[in-house]
């Protein structure tokens, strides 16, 4: 998202508030068609729309609408957890709606559920090519999962330098919880083995932070390829320390 700073638009450190005010009526909407489709689910009558909305193995005989529509189809068990995650994109999705605006929070979402979806499917059809059965194909990345984790990493990107109370308790800078999301998929895929949906999931949340970066998703890779550069340097530097008991200097701390 070009022109978008990553430092958020509250500056220092501190507990960070979320979405204070009244909901914008996108969020709302988006709320309301998750809680639709998730009750259709267990209703005879309509059990067949959310079935056809989700990503599933229809995909590969023409089914292109569940591309995007897999992550606005509510999913899962009747359960408090569903009402909490609808809680909370309401409070990450509000702050970043205000932050982006319209147009740039629905080209970021639906972006980054079209990235999840891809992956997903690529994975699936490596997976079926090499006669891997799956038993739970996506069930990682459908509705509510997907969309919250986008909502989160947007939020993480965008307000990186707060924390926030993990659980209600545990402080949290805002910027780990994007490798805490990838954590948590893959406490799933140990659970589910839905190794599609693990990368689906991930990739959806990765690339949320490539389309948020400033200079846009080019120069956000570019960024990383330089982090990882030079953590590799610095590990290099450290173990040659470690064996021959050197001694490196900071050049910079002389220069300046």
């Amino acid at each position: 998202m070009r022109g978008t700073p990553a430092g958020g638009m509250y500056s220092g450190g501190g507990i960070s508030p979320l979405s204070r005010g009244p909901i914008p009526s996108d969020i709302a909407g988006l709320l309301g068609v998750l809680f639709l489709t998730f009750v259709m689910q267990f209703f005879s009558l309509t059990a067949a729309l959310p079935a056809l909305l989700r990503l599933s193995p229809l995909i590969f005989r023409g089914a292109i609408w569940q591309l995007l529509s897999y992550a606005f189809c509510g999913f899962g068990p009747a359960s408090l957890w569903f009402l909490f995650s609808l809680l909370m994109i309401y409070w990450f999705g509000t702050d970043v709606f205000r932050r982006l605006g319209r147009k740039f929070f629905w080209k970021t979402t639906l972006s980054a559920v079209l990235i999840g979806s891809l992956c997903a499917i690529l994975i699936r059809a490596l997976g079926m090519m090499l006669h891997q059965p799956s038993a739970m194909p996506f069930v990682l990345m459908q509705g509510q999962y997907t969309l919250l984790s986008i909502l989160v990493a947007a939020w993480a990107t965008l307000y990186s330098s707060r924390t926030i109370l993990l659980f209600f308790v545990l402080p949290i800078r805002a910027s780990w919880f994007i490798p805490l999301e990838i954590l948590f998929a893959f406490m799933g895929f140990l659970n589910t083995r839905d190794f599609s949906g693990f990368i689906g999931i991930s990739a959806a949340v990765l690339g949320t932070w490539l389309l948020l970066q400033p200079g846009g998703p080019t120069q956000g890779l570019g960024n990383f390829r330089l982090r990882l550069r030079r953590m590799w340097i610095e590990m290099r530097l450290a173990r040659l320390r470690r064996k021959r008991n050197l001694h490196v200097v900071d050049e910079d701390r002389y220069l300046n």
